[in-house]
């Protein structure tokens, strides 16, 4: 009878070693454990022989159980540990190799300059305002004084979208400036205002230093007496914290149909430092933004007074001045999505 028993107890215990070394869950290690050495478990009952078997039979049998007992107790505590242990080695991967380096992301150039300048003109009170990439000709034409026939509205110039509905009278177009905002601000708010608006804007234009769409950021200032002297003081303190001081700035007379009088100012060439250049077209100058007194057109069409309120605006495109912050010869550079140049900024 004892061989027999112990047969039985050497059969429980190797199933019991085979179950907990294959189990993955915590919960049903407890459940085995229940199982084999529970009250009522496969390896306990078999106590219950033990008075059936001769007095000398009895300390060899009951020592036998209490191995088992133990060393099934040893594999379900070790086991607990491996699961709680993450797995450091897998059969396919060779961890003695060193890991790859993950690099962290860094906004775009172009966006870096963006929050340059938004920082900078928030300096000077200058609030941050959007508006939407699909305009109205009103918005973006009409309000500006641009008239039907200026270049600008002809479609090699512009993006003319479907209207939305049949029904629908107005035409549509991808904005090609961010001034259009402008107009929306000055059509909902009143003097005094003192905003920027930079964004996407499209036109159908492309070479090394044009794209069919391209950031831009304008700004904003109406209040009573405003003056031209007050947009160069703003202007200058762009170019000294943004170039530096030491980087010369000249005002040339332009034309614009929202500003009168306007100007284009330029700054000396970032690339020949004024000797003249390729870039510059050899004039040691280059241009960098537009700008001028608000047109008094424009306030009539938004319903201010012009002779109450006088404003300044103007505009700039981020793609070039991140092209002369960073050197860049080729727009397109800035949007091939090489990596080796990303890394660079």
């Amino acid at each position: 009878m004892l061989t027999d028993l112990l047969h039985q107890a050497e059969t429980i215990f190797l199933l019991a070693k085979e179950a907990i070394s294959k189990e993955k869950s915590k919960d049903q290690l407890v459940l085995l454990k229940s199982r084999f050495l529970g009250k009522n478990g496969e390896i306990t009952s078999l106590m219950r022989f033990l008075r059936e078997l001769p007095s000398e039979q009895k300390p060899q049998f009951g020592n036998i159980i209490n191995q088992y007992k133990t060393q099934i107790e040893q594999l379900i505590q070790i086991r607990l540990e491996e699961l709680d242990q993450p797995k450091m080695h897998n059969p396919q991967i060779d961890i003695s190799l060193s890991g790859r380096h993950a690099f962290v992301g860094r906004p775009h150039p172009v966006y870096q300059v963006r929050d340059q300048l938004i920082a900078l003109f928030e300096k000077l009170g200058f609030k941050v305002v959007y508006g939407p990439e699909i305009e109205t000709e009103y918005h973006n034409f009409e309000a500006l004084n641009i008239p039907d026939d200026h270049p600008s509205r002809d479609l090699q110039d512009t993006f003319y979208i479907e209207p939305i509905t049949k029904n629908d009278s107005s035409r549509y177009l991808l904005r090609t400036h961010t001034s259009p905002v402008q107009i929306r601000t000055l059509l909902s708010a009143e003097p005094p205002m003192r905003i920027i608006s930079p964004g996407r804007v499209y036109r159908c234009d492309s070479d090394v230093t044009h794209a069919p769409m391209f950031h831009q950021i304008e700004g904003l200032y109406v209040d009573q007496g405003v003056q031209f002297g007050d947009l160069k003081g703003v202007l200058r303190f762009f170019v000294d914290n943004f170039f530096g001081p030491e980087v010369k700035t000249r005002f040339r007379a332009s034309f614009f149909p929202f500003t009168e009088p306007s100007a284009e100012m330029d700054i000396q060439c970032q690339m020949c430092f004024g000797k003249g250049c390729r870039s510059c077209k050899f004039t040691g100058w280059l241009e960098v933004l537009g700008c001028g007194m608000v047109d008094p057109e424009v306030f009539q069409q938004v319903g201010y007074h012009p002779e109450r309120y006088t404003g300044f605006a103007f505009g700039m495109g981020i793609d070039r001045l991140t092209m002369l912050k960073y050197r860049v010869d080729d727009l397109h550079t800035l949007f091939k999505n090489d990596i080796r140049f990303l890394r660079q900024f």
